[in-house]
């Protein structure tokens, strides 16, 4: 029998009974949609944190106080008590291969005012290396330099969220004055754009100023002499990470004099280390997920099995009347492993649509990041057709061994 033949017999079975073919397909629509669903969100997840971590800088290390110990016993927890200073920022920068800058930083929130309007925002100060450690550019003006810092200038770069709430959008803040919480600081740059983080942080809502001026006059009352709340450290490349962070660690552990055995007083976090941890715990996460809703292809490959069984009892005089006019027994076979193919590749393709549809559908309601990967499609319509080859093979096997005068004897 020529293979075309076979084609259309079984494209007409399946069209004979729209109903019970819909229904015998539906599990593995579910299952190839679940499947999709899953592995786009866990993608889109995995790229916002990346995305959220990388946003800090690239090739950063962050240096923060650490958790203290009153008399060795108690924890006052991580930064209760300052414990890093901007000399230890300079002496990372000096001393520290693979160090391109290492940038101190003291921050607090102020409600700032300007020709009538206020904004409460962060002020940051720091050294105009902190530019260089965050990625980050001026739009227009100018970047403080270490003469306005050393000269007690109160200079301010804002972010554009700052300058559209004080002055309004597109204006031209340069030369303009605003006060932060009581002290007047003069606009000498505007930075450019970051937008939001991966966690939907502002990251244009902030005002840079230098380091010894905000400290001294807006957050002095919390920070205390030259201590700093971070330090930036940029390494000069990404395979430096490690040795910068092992050599400022041995510095840090020398210069405030902790002895063998005894806790650092300061924190040092690798962000590529934590891109490593968190894309490795949501890969996990989700093939996890993934591997939970491949339990409905399996499912749907038994009702594929069922059906196809039903389909043989109930055809059974057809396969008779067939086999006495000239059809084989791989005809047959090969009739019956088409129609569950076709069924099972139906319903992966249907599943892999509503899935794409449903991930971006989900993330726009939450406002999440999502991706679709480009081996998704392939995979899931390859996993279809095996669904459709494995669980209708054995209904396959059975229409072939029919003997056809029993089948034509059959009511």
């Amino acid at each position: 029998m020529r293979r075309v033949e076979l084609v259309r017999f079984a494209a007409g079975a399946i069209v004979a009974h729209p109903m019970r073919s819909a229904l015998t397909a539906l599990g593995v629509v579910i299952g190839v949609a679940a499947v999709v669903m899953m592995t786009s969100i866990g993608l889109g997840a995995q790229e916002s944190v990346t995305k959220a971590i990388t946003g800090l800088g690239t090739n950063l290390i962050i240096v923060s106080p650490g958790s203290n110990r009153q008399r060795g016993v108690v924890s006052l927890g991580a930064g209760q008590e300052i414990s890093i200073t901007d000399a230890d920022a300079d002496a990372i920068a000096k001393q520290v291969d693979g160090v391109a800058v290492a940038a101190p930083l003291v921050a607090g929130y102020a409600q700032v005012q300007a020709d009538g309007a206020n904004w409460n925002t962060q002020i940051q100060g720091v050294t105009p290396d902190y530019l260089v450690a965050r990625d980050l550019t001026i739009a227009s003006g100018r970047m403080f330099d270490d003469a306005d810092a050393r000269q007690g200038r109160e200079v301010a770069v804002l972010g554009p969220t700052v300058v559209k709430q004080l002055f309004g959008e597109d204006a031209d803040p340069i030369g303009r004055r605003i006060r932060v919480g009581d002290v007047p600081f003069q606009v000498i740059g505007v930075l450019a754009s970051k937008g939001q983080s991966g966690f939907g942080q502002d990251q244009d809502d902030l005002i840079l100023g230098p380091l010894a001026a905000v400290r001294e006059r807006v957050v002095g009352r919390k920070i205390k002499g030259d201590a700093v709340q971070s330090i930036f450290v940029k390494a000069t490349a990404p395979e430096m990470l490690d040795t910068v962070q092992d050599g400022l660690t041995d510095l840090l552990r020398d210069r405030h004099r902790l002895r063998e055995g005894q806790d650092d007083d300061f924190t040092v976090q690798n962000m590529a280390s934590i891109i490593q941890a968190a894309s490795a715990a949501i890969q996990t996460f989700t093939v996890l997920l993934a591997a939970v809703a491949a339990i409905s292809l399996v499912v749907g490959g038994v009702g594929i099995m069922n059906i196809m069984l039903v389909a043989v009892t109930e055809r059974t005089r057809e396969i008779g009347l067939r086999m006495a006019l000239g059809a084989t027994r791989s005809d047959i076979l090969l009739q019956f492993a088409l129609e569950a193919i076709t069924l099972s590749l139906g319903g992966g393709l249907i599943g892999l649509t509503l899935g794409s549809l449903g991930a971006f559908t989900i993330a726009a309601i939450a406002k999440w990041t999502t991706a679709v990967p480009a081996w998704a499609a392939p995979l899931a319509l390859g996993f279809s057709v095996l669904v459709g080859l494995v669980f209708g093979a054995y209904p396959a096997w059975r229409a072939g061994q029919l003997d056809p005068i029993e089948a034509l004897r059959r009511e």
